[in-house]
């Protein structure tokens, strides 16, 4: 993506948004001051980047323009030998799509998605028309404030078992974006699970190119993607229910006893198309972001589902219908370390999508 397309947010006044049913300028809708548009556009975008993205590169980009804004693939961050088909950072530019859409409704905006809106443009994920549609819900509203608080915690969880009560949330926050949250709380189910993650795993840990990758997006903390040391949690003893992804090689923390078993989710949608890939996205992020509400921890098992045969065999497992999009493990633990983000500059392009 190269060019010299406009990294601006629309001049203020330019926009026009809706709140409920009534068109309204923002002034007369937040009673905020001229030129607080900017201010609550760049909000929901800043709320886009603190999606979850696989080893936090942070593969989106934004487009705004009169009263719509642009998700965009950035196909120079999809992981070449993790993701190559880039499932995985569609997942997170539809997570990212929610995060801006829960924004927006905590700002009392309405909008309304159009997923892959042009065949022309494979990299335009979504657009977003806000003021469009009914005033946001109130649930939308509370969980917004969660975006700021959720991370990927790679640490130790405790022995706690999920409420029913919080089981039941997470289920209904997938089935709300279209999606099915499958919890393994039978044994059975949690060992075949963690046998594919372990051989997925092992494969990976051969595979010289997968290291590199792994490496290149690993550091002590100087930059503002990837994974940092301090993110990266402790070695997990070999022993271990779950084999965890580790960052940081060698430079990684002393090993720590993890949990024994904690809940493990498997989110799955009827399809496995690009579309179905950006519902997920939504979808999972709807899952996290009611996990942080709720005072607990999550972090990702993507390993089986980075290798496809072992993804197809997940499928089976579990019931051989719904496609396998991401699996997560999910319990009560001290927060761990959040990761940087990418500063809003660097994340905005013109409206051809163009730096």
């Amino acid at each position: 993506m190269a060019g010299a397309g406009p990294k601006t947010l629309p001049e203020r006044g330019e926009s026009r948004f809706t709140a409920g049913r009534r068109t309204t300028t923002l002034d007369a809708m937040t009673d905020t001051a001229p030129g607080a548009l900017d201010t609550v556009v760049a909000e929901a975008l800043r709320a886009g980047t603190r999606a979850p993205s696989p080893h936090n590169t942070q593969p989106w980009l934004f487009a705004v323009r009169d009263g719509e804004i642009d998700v965009l693939l950035d196909e120079s961050r999809v992981l070449t030998v993790s993701d190559p088909d880039g499932r995985e950072a569609i997942l997170a530019c539809g997570a990212a799509v929610l995060n801006i859409r829960l924004a927006l409704a905590r700002r009392g905006i309405a909008c309304a998605v159009s997923i892959l809106p042009d065949r022309t443009r494979p990299d335009l994920v979504a657009t977003l028309r806000v003021g469009v549609g009914r005033r946001p819900p109130a649930d939308d509203v509370r969980l917004a404030a969660a975006i700021a608080e959720r991370h990927t915690n790679r640490r130790p969880f405790v022995d706690s078992p999920v409420p029913s009560v919080v089981r039941h949330a997470l289920i209904r926050a997938a089935r709300e974006e279209g999606a099915r949250l499958m919890l393994l709380t039978e044994p059975a189910a949690f060992d075949a699970f963690a046998a594919l993650l372990r051989r997925a795993e092992h494969l990976q840990r051969q595979d010289e190119a997968f290291l590199a990758e792994l490496e290149a997006w690993s550091h002590h903390g100087e930059r503002r993607d990837g994974v940092p040391l301090s993110a990266g949690g402790p070695r997990v003893p070999d022993e271990a229910a779950l084999a965890l992804r580790e960052f940081g090689g060698a430079a990684r923390r002393a090993a720590r006893e993890f949990e024994r078993q904690p809940l493990v989710a498997v989110l799955t949608t009827p399809g496995d198309t690009r579309r179905d890939a950006v519902r997920a996205g939504q979808a999972l992020q709807r899952v996290l972001l009611t996990v942080t509400a709720h005072g607990l921890q999550a972090s990702f098992l993507a390993q089986p589902l980075e290798i496809p045969a072992i993804r197809a065999e997940l499928r089976t497992m579990l019931g051989g219908t719904d496609h396998p999009q991401a699996a997560l493990r999910i319990g009560y633990g001290h927060p761990g370390t959040p990761t940087p983000r990418r500063a809003l500059d660097d994340v905005l392009v013109g409206h051809s999508g163009e730096r």
